[in-house]
């Protein structure tokens, strides 16, 4: 038996114990290098009511695993020259044409408003320092949204969108709902629907034929439930309810995918925008997403105000974490084998991928659970990737 062999053996057994132990529901995860997938696994159930067994080809929502695939789409449009990454981005609302700050709230719980002192670009968009932030981890936007009625970004409406800046473009990193109006804009300035984008310039020619913004009725059956994690630690599946009324296609986290689909995303991204006979990006623009563009600014930590929905989030502690232009960069060697210079982010119900340029790997780990940032849905990812990194190196994982 081969070293390579005894890996991917071990890496089976993680996932498979991880099941048996009632950690996780069931999991999809896949890895791949230069030469093409080097790991691919199945574990457990898509539901744990009702089954069946999880296979290669199940569906889940990948929530903000979408946010790096609706960047690639805005960076091609930049490269088409129909964006600007440091210009003011189109004014297709008010919301981002003459955006509003949060100043605070007045003695009687007003929220108080001032006009922003620059103007938003892509480039803010795309590095979360535009301002826009996310209810579930901002206390200011989370009381905002409470005091005006606003809809939750989850709830599909446009309103959900139309709300002012936490802070002043440019001033900070914080997460937030900046890629959302990234996919508006790529509808405004390609003409085309972000579903009808993405398959034409991104998913048709990657041959991602799993991913899109609504189930067809052949993935219905394929695809996973969510569970929540409860008081006692186990898990139980949600009830699924009537779907909201969709008014815009979220490119900050509406697409469902499969393992499969999202590491040809990541094996392009790994080959500087090339896939098979598919050229997505220019090599320099992926160097680009690639690089740290937002200077000294601390990224990627997270409190929450809805432990319901999310976990607080610092998944490098004590780290020097910065962003590029569509996700997380660790500018030090991480604990469980990526290399400094790696590049990564998730989906809200315990969805992860990681991109390492200089160990040419890549990997992703599909699991459905709420809240977000699950302490052991985080200890599996880890351990799935000192088992991929083992296995490059062909030996047994620490």
């Amino acid at each position: 038996m081969t070293d390579r062999v005894a890996a991917r053996e071990q890496i089976d057994r993680v996932l498979a114990d991880a099941v048996a132990t009632g950690e996780i529901p069931g999991v999809v995860a896949a890895a791949a290098d230069d030469a093409g997938v080097i790991y691919e696994g199945a574990f457990g159930q898509r539901n744990l009511s009702a089954g069946p067994a999880m296979t290669p080809d199940t569906v889940f929502r990948i929530a903000s695993m979408t946010k790096a695939i609706t960047s690639v789409a805005a960076m091609q449009l930049v490269e088409a020259g129909k964006l600007s990454l440091d210009g003011p981005v189109p004014a297709i609302e008010p919301t981002i044409a003459s955006p509003q700050v949060l100043d605070g709230f007045s003695p009687a719980g007003e929220p108080i408003l001032r006009p922003a002192r620059r103007p938003i670009t892509l480039r803010h968009l795309l590095t979360h320092t535009s301002g826009f932030t996310y209810e579930i981890w901002n206390p200011g936007m989370r009381r905002y949204v409470e005091v005006t009625g606003t809809p939750a970004v989850m709830s599909g409406r446009l309103a959900a969108l139309r709300r002012p800046l936490s802070f002043d473009p440019g001033e900070r990193w914080e997460y937030g709902i900046n890629t959302d109006w990234v996919g508006r804009l790529v509808e405004a300035v390609s003409g085309q629907a972000l579903d009808v984008y993405f398959r034409k310039h991104i998913c048709g020619p990657l041959g991602m034929e799993n991913t899109g913004f609504a189930a067809t009725e052949d993935q219905r059956p394929r695809q996973a439930s969510v569970h929540e994690r409860v008081s006692d630690g186990s898990l139980e599946p949600q009830r699924p309810g009537p779907a909201p009324p969709r008014e815009f296609l979220a490119g900050g986290g509406g697409l469902i995918s499969t393992a499969r689909d999202y590491l040809a995303f990541l094996q392009m991204l790994l080959r500087g925008g090339n896939f098979g006979r598919a050229r997505i990006l220019r090599p320099e623009t992926v160097a680009a997403m690639n690089r740290n563009q937002i200077g000294d600014f601390q990224a990627g930590i997270l409190k929450t105000q809805a432990p319901a929905t999310s976990e607080d989030v610092d998944f490098f502690p004590g780290m020097p974490v910065r962003w590029g232009l569509g996700y997380m960069i660790n500018l030090q060697p991480g604990a469980n084998g990526r290399s400094a210079g790696s590049l990564a982010w998730a989906g809200l119900f315990n969805s992860y991928y990681w991109l390492d340029p200089a160990r040419r790997v890549a990997g992703v780990i599909l699991m459905q659970i709420l809240p977000f940032a699950d302490p052991r849905a985080v200890a599996l990812y880890g351990r799935f990737e000192r088992g991929v990194y083992a296995l490059l190196d062909g030996s047994e994982p620490g």
